[in-house]
């Protein structure tokens, strides 16, 4: 008789949080099988993949999302769950282990350029960590001069002090502004008054949060919501958490279950790529989608508002040809579609929407080829703005072959490639954009009525990674991601925008650059 991979209480913990034994099943089968690499065929470059606009372009399409914009529903969408200790690593790490002073050191070199921005009061926290620590009986600039840096890093991240290495992202402070420090959840705040406000003036703001963190999520804005709330604009913000549904389980080396200390499943968050679940059950004509690490302070915003509209403009224009189109494909009145019309049709979707047709298509009879348009057409849009690669981490603009063959734009991470192929080496040697993850999403078909985004992922577009738990190596499975698997059978527009549009926050020196600084240096 064959043994039982789940036990009675492994179905009673899977149970309890939503997941079912053949999501467990087919989990197993996947580490099994692995992760089977993108098939990269060239990067996505400005004419071939990457659209760049004319200035007259832009500003007829900043006029369309003005005039447009009002009559739909605007949600703008923030990954904010999380904590931000990973932007404080370097810190951890020289209270673990004091960096020599060397200029070939990289962390000894941060922890030099930290300490000096403290002495220059160049952080937006600066105040709130000078009166923590004096709650504590320190004064800064005595353990300044005393080369005291384990208490200033330990007030800055342990909950004796400002706790910032447990708090999320969202509300640390990132910039000097003229009204006091904001943090990056403000900032978005400002923005979205700028693009994403209705016409009954209420702009809608949904951010994905930890458990953990939501009530210190509802009393921050409690307190602060006002300060925004002017001239009739109000805001509606809501939060959502990643469903435990979506966790998944780890496994051993050999890819049996891994177990705790109490012989429990090890059950880990399916990553960024299990929100597909969360944008699945907002009702908005129009999604914006936003780290919440990567914003500017106000007075630096109006390249990216510009640039925000830009976008919501194209899907705009995209819509309205697109679902015209669908309509004369799909209407009782017009079953049969004359040739001509499918004709333009298809050559719309080849040279506009970048959609690979088969070989035999030209020769298909007029209802297959009208079934084949139906079915590429009829599928959620999103805009995504690309940025020239100057070095920064993250994911690029790409054609990738499917398993169909069919080439297609889509969003790729490094952990997506194959790392040992000399083609994809070469490939990634050409890319001239990444992805800073600026997405205009329009989730509702031709009839106004909300696409299923769950039928639209690459459930094979999976990463598995090492981890480590108790002093053991597991395997961890990530869910396809929200811009790369999860959205792989969307129709995909990408757009150049200045790098100025792009101002990430992945650690705290991070803050130093600069579009973080332009404040508080202007007024010294």
């Amino acid at each position: 008789m064959k043994k039982e991979i789940l036990t009675g209480k492994d179905l009673q913990q899977i149970t309890a949080v939503g997941i079912g034994k053949e999501q467990i099943l087919d989990q197993l089968a996947k580490f099994k099988k692995g992760a089977a690499p993108v098939h990269l065929t060239k990067p996505a470059v400005i004419g071939d993949g990457i659209l760049r606009f004319s200035a007259k372009k832009e500003q007829e399409l900043v006029s369309l999302f003005t005039t447009k914009a009002y009559a739909r529903k605007i949600i703008k969408f923030v990954p904010a769950s999380g904590a931000a200790s990973r932007m404080f690593n370097a810190l951890q790490n020289y209270r673990c282990a004091p960096a020599e002073e060397d200029k070939n050191n990289s962390e000894a070199v941060f922890i030099q350029d930290f300490i000096a921005a403290i002495e220059k009061k160049k952080f937006a926290f600066h105040e709130d960590l000078q009166a923590a620590l004096k709650r504590g009986g320190f004064h800064i600039e005595d353990l300044l001069s005393r080369q005291d840096y384990h208490t200033i890093i330990k007030y800055l991240l342990d909950p004796r002090g400002l706790d910032y290495a447990n708090l999320p992202k969202a509300l640390l402070k990132f910039h000097h502004c003229e009204d006091g420090a904001r943090t990056s959840l403000e900032e978005h705040l400002g923005e979205g008054i700028a693009y994403a406000k209705n016409a009954k003036n209420t702009v809608s703001l949904h951010l994905t949060i930890s458990p953990e963190h939501r009530g210190k999520f509802a009393d921050f804005t409690g307190e602060i919501i006002s300060k925004y709330e002017k001239n009739g604009v109000t805001f509606e913000i809501e939060f959502s958490v990643q469903d435990p549904a979506t966790d998944t389980v780890a496994v051993d080396e050999d890819n049996n279950l891994f177990r705790d200390r109490d012989n429990r499943l090890v059950l880990r968050p399916g990553g960024h790529g299990a929100l597909i679940a969360n944008l699945n059950r907002l009702d908005g004509d129009v999604i914006f989608i936003k780290n919440i690490d990567n914003v500017a302070p106000e007075h630096l915003q109006n390249e990216t508002i510009k640039y925000k509209k830009i976008l919501g403009g194209y899907l705009f224009e995209i819509q309205a040809r697109v679902f015209a189109y669908l309509s004369a494909l799909c209407e009782k009145e017009t079953k049969d579609t004359p040739e001509e019309k499918l004709a333009e049709i298809a050559r719309y979707a080849r040279e506009i929407l970048f959609v690979t047709f088969p070989e035999d298509f030209e020769s298909r009879q007029a209802g297959r080829k009208k079934d084949f348009l139906v079915e590429k057409l009829n599928r959620p849009i999103r805009v995504c703005g690309m940025v020239e690669n100057e070095g920064e981490p993250g994911g690029g603009p790409f054609w990738v072959k499917g398993p169909d063959g069919a080439v297609s734009l889509q969003i790729i991470e490094g952990a997506q490639i194959d790392k040992n192929s000399p083609a994809a080496a070469a490939i990634l040697k050409k890319s001239s954009h990444f992805n800073p993850v600026d997405l205009i999403c329009g989730i509702k078909d031709f009839r106004g009525k909300k696409f299923d985004l769950s039928k639209f992922v690459d459930t094979e577009a999976y990463f598995i990674s090492e981890k480590s738990k108790d002093g053991r190596t597991l395997k961890a499975m990530e869910l396809p991601g929200l811009w790369n698997g999860a959205m792989a059978n969307w129709t995909t527009i990408f757009v150049e925008v200045p790098i100025g549009t792009f101002n990430p926050v992945k650690t705290v020196n991070d803050l130093l650059r600069p579009e973080h600084q332009t404040y508080h240096v202007e007024r010294g």
